[in-house]
């Protein structure tokens, strides 16, 4: 009743208004004429004559509608659309003007993301309309083979308050399936399956994703900034219809305006999860050399060890552990300390590993934060940045993100988003966001193996996905080992944070081996089967290599595909999955294009393949790599500075013991280690003081590296002279060998003095 009152006070206050500016003298088309015209439809087909999908916009007594159809039938029923301003209203008294059309065609490249390689056509049919007072509003809907979508174009320049849209979309209210997810600010609710009208009253997170007869409908949006504001999806309850809701009151802008797109992608649950139509429908990319943008496995520590970013000893052992195994990053999360942060940089770039910092989103709010950190953290030489507790997509936030990606581009530094809604087109238009959180992920510790099947066809269908997988530590789940690994590969993420710690990867000797080989960006993806909530089957391709992963909610069953998708020749088949007891093992077979795969999927469990060129004498995909045969064994030296600085503590795989975790010699310096039997070694490495922490002017200048089969005769091998760094590198040709030994010539960058030799490593 109030509400009924104070909108009937609002349009007799207009009225007298209008009459008082004398608007009321200027001719307006007749009310009745405006409101029994005849309907009008147009229609915009796909861009292909074998397009699927076309969308239908009818005005109807001054109202649009907009249909999706797909296959020859309707998928979304007529739904209201408009827009609302504070200058007129113009979801209501329409009349059309004109319409236009166009193809559009987008190329595009992405370091992330389900396909490397994008491009998209496009029908577009651009409607035009006047509304109150001569307010103008073009409506521009694009079809592509995928899906629809449709956004509003105010043209009118100057200053424009938008109150809200009409955006709405109608699903059968019975037939349709659905998989929702409430929405929150973090957006770390928990995906639940419905009907489109059983769903409860509430707000709802992009992606929803419906069934419609066999077809599947996803609902979105993209090209967000500040200019606008993001949405969600409004159900009453009972209701086939989901509203579009502003998360701002109003949004302010200057005109002329486009809002974001609203889209919805249709076809089979292949096309919708393989669809890229939200990043096609973005804005460019603002970062023209993106040649530094680098996607990775990162090592990070916060989820089993809460506590350790404050400890840089443990950080550089996470460090080691990312050198050993290939890992190119490090996250350093919420606890680290500006006193010691760049020497572990430092230590970091010594061995090929890059180093990402947290921070609070509240310590890089203004462009006074900014600047105070982000030129700083990039002086010390760290790779990107992980920011927090960011939460809604309101206009003011989308405004901090525009300036902050602005900044961290031109910094060169790689950024990650947490405590943040989900991405909806950023990664296409900045490209550094390597990926965000905006999930119900691992660090909650409570994987559920039906909760996992639903993502790929939900959230991580639209951007790069923060889970944090592949954590054994994590003892409230459902889910086997190969489950576990499996979502490593199966959940999307430039940049893939390995939730675990080393110790629980390096004790998972199988699951660290594939691991290791797995890509986090794709040239291409494909989805081999599942249903959301009971499995998900699918292939990934980089490069010349292909990788097929699969995890399940079922009970135990034997998982079958076509291998059509290979190249000709032959391949080798090198999958990891459960075992007995719990235990994880690894198969391998020879296939070719015409074979079917065929693997046994544990309850609640999974599996990955990975499918390299095979030729003759090829063993497998996931070969352990190159190992340090020096590890570990009998090491002697000539002597030693002190009872704590022996021969022994250069082979025992640890630099961060502090200076007295090496072999320091003040005589005739030399060192060697028997790797127990004659071994093939390929390359060596030595560790020098600046490894260790201390000055690098101890580093040793000139030393040379000789092997022995019996250690008496001696070839030299390695004759290095002026080396400066921390960490030297030294391939071979392939040498047979029991014993190495390190003669260190001079020994200090300025003079002879002490040898300070901190590991030395000897690989096969």
């Amino acid at each position: 009743m109030r509400t009924g009152t104070l909108r009937r006070t609002l349009l007799m206050a207009c009225a007298v208004a209008l009459g008082t500016f004398g608007f009321a003298t200027v001719p307006t088309p007749p009310a009745k004429a405006a409101h029994t015209a005849a309907p009008v439809t147009w229609t915009v087909n796909g861009p292909s004559p074998t397009s699927r999908t076309a969308a239908r916009v009818t005005l109807d007594n001054g109202r649009l509608t907009l249909a999706v159809q797909h296959g020859g039938g309707a998928v979304l029923a007529p739904s209201p659309i408009g827009i609302v301003t504070d200058a007129a209203d113009l979801s209501a008294n329409l009349t059309f003007t004109g319409r236009a059309d166009q193809t559009v065609t987008t190329n595009y490249s992405m370091p992330t993301g389900k396909r490397r390689s994008r491009n998209s056509t496009f029908a577009e049919a651009r409607l035009s309309f006047t509304g109150q007072g001569g307010a103008r509003m073009d409506l521009v809907v694009r079809v592509s083979d995928d899906g629809a979508a449709y956004r509003y174009v105010l043209p009118a320049t100057g200053a424009v308050t938008v109150r809200s849209e009409a955006s709405s979309w109608t699903l059968p209210s019975t037939s349709a399936a659905a998989v929702l997810l409430p929405h929150s600010s973090d957006y770390q609710g928990q995906w639940t399956q419905t009907t489109a009208g059983g769903a409860p009253a509430g707000g709802y997170g992009y992606p929803a994703l419906f069934t419609v007869n066999g077809t599947y409908v996803q609902l979105n949006e993209s090209d967000l900034d500040g200019r606008y504001a993001g949405s969600r999806l409004s159900h009453e309850s009972g209701s086939a219809t989901y509203t579009t809701s502003l998360e701002n009151s109003t949004v302010g802008a200057t005109g002329p305006l486009s809002t974001p797109w609203r889209i919805a992608i249709v076809g089979d649950l292949a096309a919708v999860t393989q669809s890229t139509l939200v990043d096609d429908l973005a804005a460019p990319s603002k970062v023209g050399d993106t040649s530094w943008i680098r996607p990775g496995k990162v090592a990070w520590s916060w989820l089993t060890e809460p506590g350790s970013p404050g400890n840089a000893a443990r950080q550089r052992q996470y460090i080691d552990f990312a050198q050993r195994n290939g890992w190119p990053f490090v996250l350093i999360d919420e606890g680290w300390n500006s006193s010691w942060v760049p020497d572990v940089v430092n230590y970091g770039a010594a061995r090929g590993v890059g180093v990402i910092l947290w921070f609070n989103s509240s310590e890089l709010r203004t462009a006074e934060q900014r600047e105070a950190w982000l030129p700083l953290v990039r002086s010390w030489g760290v790779a990107g940045v992980k920011i927090d507790y960011i939460w809604e997509n309101t206009q003011p936030t989308l405004k901090w993100y525009d300036a902050v990606l602005a900044r961290t581009a031109q910094l060169r530094l790689m950024v990650n988003f947490h405590g943040a809604e989900m991405p909806r087109g950023m990664q296409r238009t900045w490209p550094h966001v390597m990926t965000a959180e905006g999930i119900y992920g691992a660090e909650q510790q409570r994987n559920r193996a039906a909760f996992n099947t639903r993502l790929p066809f939900t959230r991580n269908t639209v951007s790069s996905m923060d889970f944090t997988p592949t954590t054994f530590s994590v003892t409230d789940r459902d889910t086997t080992g190969a489950h576990e690994v499996a979502t490593f590969l199966v959940f999307e993420s430039g940049w893939q944070h390995g939730g675990d710690n080393p110790e629980t990867y390096e004790g998972n000797a199988e699951a660290l081996r594939t691991l290791n080989r797995l890509p986090t960006a794709w040239d291409e993806t494909r989805l081999l089967g599942g249903q959301p909530g009971r499995e998900a089957y699918l292939a990934r391709r980089d490069g010349d290599s292909w990788y097929v992963g699969g995890i399940s909610a079922l009970p135990a069953k034997t998982y079958q595909t076509a291998l059509s998708f290979l190249g000709q020749g032959q391949w080798m088949a090198d999958t990891l999955r459960d075992g007995a007891s719990g235990t994880l093992t690894r198969e391998t077979r020879v296939v070719t294009s015409a074979d079917t795969l065929s693997v046994p999927v544990a309850a609640n469990g999974g599996f990955v393949t990975i499918l390299c060129r095979y030729t003759s004498g090829t063993t497998g995909c996931t070969s352990p790599g190159p190992r340090n045969l020096a590890l570990g064994k009998p090491a002697t030296a000539d002597s030693s500075c002190n009872a704590n600085e022996t021969a022994p503590k250069a082979v025992n795989g640890s630099v961060s013991g502090g200076w007295s975790d090496k072999w320091c010699s003040g005589g005739a310096k030399w060192w060697r280690v028997d790797l127990g039997s004659s071994v093939t070694v390929r390359s060596f490495t030595v560790r020098h003081a600046g490894a260790g922490g201390e000055s690098a002017s101890y580093n040793t200048r000139d030393f040379d590296i000789q092997v022995s089969a019996d250690g008496s005769a001696w070839t030299t091998v390695v004759q290095a002279r002026g080396n400066t760094a921390n960490v030297s590198t030294h391939p071979v040709t392939a040498v047979t060998a029991r014993y190495v030994r390190l003669n260190v010539v001079t020994a200090e960058q300025g003079g002879n003095g002490a040898a300070r030799i901190y590991e030395v490593e000897a690989y096969s």
